[in-house]
């Protein structure tokens, strides 16, 4: 059985919501409040009013008053509201129209003409309703086929070392536990929004996808690199931005791949100058860059390599804090140290050995 729509008729004149209630409780639940402040208290109620028909004059809170605060709050600004009143006068009914209201009713009420008016806000909202319910649901579709995209683009780049299967959910979580860190200090807050935390959480997996153009005699060597082979090591950075930036170029400036970009070209930027592939250094570094340095170091450090063993947690926090403006941003270093813990506990749920997993635990 359908739910009856619910209306919230407002009016400080009992007779008044007698007349509107009876009216329309034949087709759908009638709840009243006699003033401002008792209104906007069911209209937060669940299940939320449908529609509000609202008084103008009233003592205390007036029908604006009650109308502007309705609109102010997200709980309550899609619900549609009708005046209805004794005024008449055309600027009446355009600052209520202004105010947010769908429509204006003037008394006495004709009960056939209030009866049309409400079923058809009613069924315009009903619409509103299903068409945002759509939005959303694409809305999630896209955002899944991006995270889906990118996780398995960056794949590739892993899939090249068998050895490293967890580092892109690894990383993943440390960039958006960092950020959501950092996000505290003031200095970064304007830049560190939800979106921005989300974006760099879904663009992390990219960060190394520039090892596809590495040869694997380089990649997979189980020694140390000579120069040459070092250089060449480097330019995966390069290789990283100059696939991202293409289809950059695609999508538009403002697309979610800004940030991929940018960790994959500056993630070996060191805060002293000293890092690849362009010497940055300090805020010249982009902050997604300096963010990805030290969550890609430490898993890095904490991880089984062909050519090193895993490092235990306590070692890998005291060398990534030695590395506190040399190698990487104070701020950040200061924001990683205050959540080690949260890294340990991602590591550990990531793992791909048994041996990463002893050595966390100490």
């Amino acid at each position: 059985m359908t739910e009856r729509q619910k209306i919230l008729v407002v009016d400080d004149t009992p007779a008044n919501i007698h007349v509107l209630a009876e009216t329309l409780r034949a087709d759908y639940t009638v709840v009243a409040a006699t003033n401002g402040y008792k209104a906007l208290q069911l209209a937060v109620k669940k299940p939320l009013p449908d529609i509000i028909l609202l008084d103008v004059m009233m003592p205390g809170l007036d029908g604006y008053d009650v109308c502007a605060r309705l609109k102010g709050e997200a709980a309550t600004t899609d619900i549609p509201v009708i005046f209805v009143t004794a005024l008449t006068e055309a600027g009446d009914e355009a600052k209520g129209l202004a105010l947010g209201a769908v429509d204006y009713i003037t008394k006495p009420i004709n009960p056939s003409l209030l009866k049309a008016r409400v079923r058809n806000q009613l069924e315009l909202k009903r619409h509103r309703d299903h068409l945002q319910e759509l939005v959303d649901e694409r809305t999630r579709e896209l955002k899944l086929t991006q995270e889906v995209t990118i996780e398995a683009i960056g794949a590739l780049a892993e899939y090249r070392d068998p050895e490293t299967g967890g580092h892109i959910r690894r990383t993943q979580h440390y960039m958006r536990i960092l950020a959501t860190r950092l996000c505290q200090n003031p200095k970064y807050a304007p830049f560190l929004d939800h979106a921005a935390v989300e974006s760099l959480y879904l663009s992390a997996p990219l960060h190394d996808i520039g090892k596809v153009g590495v040869p694997d005699s380089i990649l997979l060597k189980p020694g140390k690199l000579t120069d040459e082979e070092f250089e060449n090591m480097k330019k995966h950075a390069d290789f990283g931005r100059d696939a991202i930036k293409s289809a950059e170029r695609r999508l538009g400036e403002n697309s979610f791949l800004r940030y991929a970009r940018e960790i994959a070209e500056t993630h070996h930027e060191k805060w002293n100058g000293s890092g690849y592939p362009c010497g940055l250094q300090e805020d010249e570094i982009p902050l997604s860059g300096r963010l990805m340095a030290v969550a890609d170091v430490y898993d890095a450090l904490i991880s089984k390599r062909v050519y090193k063993p895993p490092y235990p947690h306590s070692e890998a926090v005291r060398l990534i804090v030695d590395g506190k403006g040399s190698h990487f941003d104070p701020d950040v270093v200061d924001a990683f140290f205050s959540i080690q813990e949260e890294f340990r506990k991602v590591a550990l749920e990531f793992a791909d050995f048994e041996e990463e997993k002893q050595l966390l635990r100490e």
